[in-house]
């Protein structure tokens, strides 16, 4: 996983707390999240390309899901702007020390493939309700 995949989801948080009100300047998505402009271009236009997101042009244009965030898992966000995580026909069959990166790879798609950008927006949603203590 790489800074793309991160500010991938991210972004992806960031449209999916703004609601389905519409396409969202992306713009907006780059100044809330700190993500330059020419980079999330770039994630977008991938995300767009594999059906993640639609655009509109125009002065009301911008970017919106192209299905529900609750449906759009962590891992396609990822193996769409990095590829894929574990090579197809992988499995746990393999020897010696290669074993350990088959597994972690086979762990971490897992764990990607049970969250998405909705499960993402829940838990920022959370932790901005969660009590702070200063001493």
């Amino acid at each position: 996983m790489s800074e793309k995949s991160r500010s991938a989801v991210l972004a992806l948080t960031e449209l999916a707390q703004r609601g389905s009100n519409g396409p969202v300047p992306i713009l907006e998505v780059a100044e809330a999240r700190s993500i330059p402009l020419h980079f999330l271009e770039q994630l977008f236009a991938g995300l767009r390309r594999a059906g993640v997101l639609q655009s509109q042009r125009g002065v009301k244009g911008g970017y919106s899901f192209g299905r529900p965030p609750s449906e759009v898992t962590i891992l396609e966000v990822v193996e769409t702007v990095d590829g894929r995580i574990t090579p197809p026909g992988a499995s746990g069959q393999a020897h010696g020390t290669e074993f350990v990166w088959v597994e972690a790879q086979r762990v971490l798609a897992e764990l990607l493939e049970g969250l998405t950008i909705a499960d993402m927006v829940e838990r920022e949603a959370r932790l901005q309700d969660a009590p702070m203590f200063h001493i």
